[in-house]
C-alpha cells in the first residue's frame, strides 16, 4: 500500500534525491560531453543529439548507435545491437523492484524509464538498509541525472568537435572511477564484507570467461547472473 505524504515531505525527499545525485554529476558531464562530440562527428544535429539523449538515454548505446550509423549499418541492426547492450537494465530493474512494490504502476514506469547504471548504483547504496524506496527521493535522483545527461550531450555536440581526443583528458575514465567509489562505499556499509568480495571476484571471473564465448554486453549479463547466484548461495549458507 502506497503511503500518503505531504507536499513538504515530498519536496524534502525530492531535494534529498537531487543532493544524492551530485556525486555522479562529474561522471555524467564528462562521458556525456564525449558522447555528444561523437554524435556530432557522426553527422547528427544538436536537435537529434538532444532527442537521442532524451529518448534512448543510455551512454554506451548512444556511442554504439553513432558508430554504427557512420559505418552505414541498417536501422534494424542498430536497434538489435542496442537492445542486446541494454539487456542489463532488466537485471538492474529486477534488483530494485522489491523496494518499489508499494508504488502504483505509473510511478514504477517513470522510475524504470529513468533508471541508469549510475542512479542504480546510488540507489542500491542508499537502499541497502531499507525495506522500501521513497518515490520522490528516487524521482529527484533520476530527474537530476536525466537533465544533466541531456545538458552534457548538447554541450558536447556544440563544443566537442574542437576536441579530437577527449580521452586524453581522462574523460573516458570518469564513470568507471565513479562506479568504483560507489562500489567501495556499498561494500564498506555491509556488516561482513567477505561475501561481497567473493561476489566481486566471481563477477570478474565469470565475465572474462563469458567474453570468450559470447558477444560484448551479454558477457556482463552472464557474469552478473552467475555472481549473483554465488552470493545468494553463500548468503543462505552463512
Amino acid at each position: 500500500m502506497e503511503k500518503l505524504v505531504t507536499t513538504n515531505e515530498a519536496k524534502h525527499a525530492f531535494l534529498k534525491g537531487v543532493k544524492d545525485c551530485l556525486p555522479t554529476v562529474l561522471g555524467y558531464l564528462s562521458i556525456g560531453f564525449a558522447a555528444g562530440a561523437v554524435e556530432k562527428t557522426a553527422g547528427l544535429s544538436l536537435m537529434e543529439i538532444a532527442l537521442m539523449s532524451l529518448l534512448l538515454y543510455a551512454g554506451s548505446a548512444q556511442f554504439i548507435a553513432a558508430g554504427m550509423w557512420v559505418a552505414g549499418a541498417s536501422v534494424m541492426s542498430i536497434i538489435l545491437t542496442i537492445f542486446i547492450v541494454n539487456l542489463r537494465y532488466f537485471l538492474l530493474s529486477a534488483a530494485l523492484a522489491p523496494y518499489f512494490r508499494h508504488l502504483s504502476p505509473k510511478k514504477n514506469i517513470i522510475t524504470g524509464f529513468l533508471l541508469t547504471d549510475e542512479t542504480f548504483g546510488v540507489a542500491a547504496n542508499h537502499l541497502a538498509q531499507k525495506k522500501h524506496a521513497d518515490y520522490h527521493w528516487m524521482l529527484g535522483l533520476n530527474v537530476t541525472a536525466y537533465l544533466n545527461w541531456l545538458l552534457a550531450n548538447v554541450v558536447g555536440g556544440y563544443f566537442g568537435t574542437w576536441i579530437e581526443q577527449p580521452e586524453t583528458f581522462g574523460l573516458d575514465f570518469a564513470l568507471p572511477a565513479m562506479f568504483i567509489g560507489l562500489l567501495i562505499l556499498q561494500v564498506l556499509n555491509q556488516p561482513k564484507i567477505s561475501i561481497e568480495i567473493i561476489v566481486i571476484i566471481s563477477a570478474v571471473i565469470f565475465t572474462v570467461l563469458a567474453s570468450l564465448l559470447v558477444p560484448t554486453g551479454i558477457d556482463v549479463i552472464i557474469g552478473t547472473i552467475f555472481a549473483a547466484c554465488v552470493g545468494m548461495v553463500m548468503e543462505k549458507w552463512k
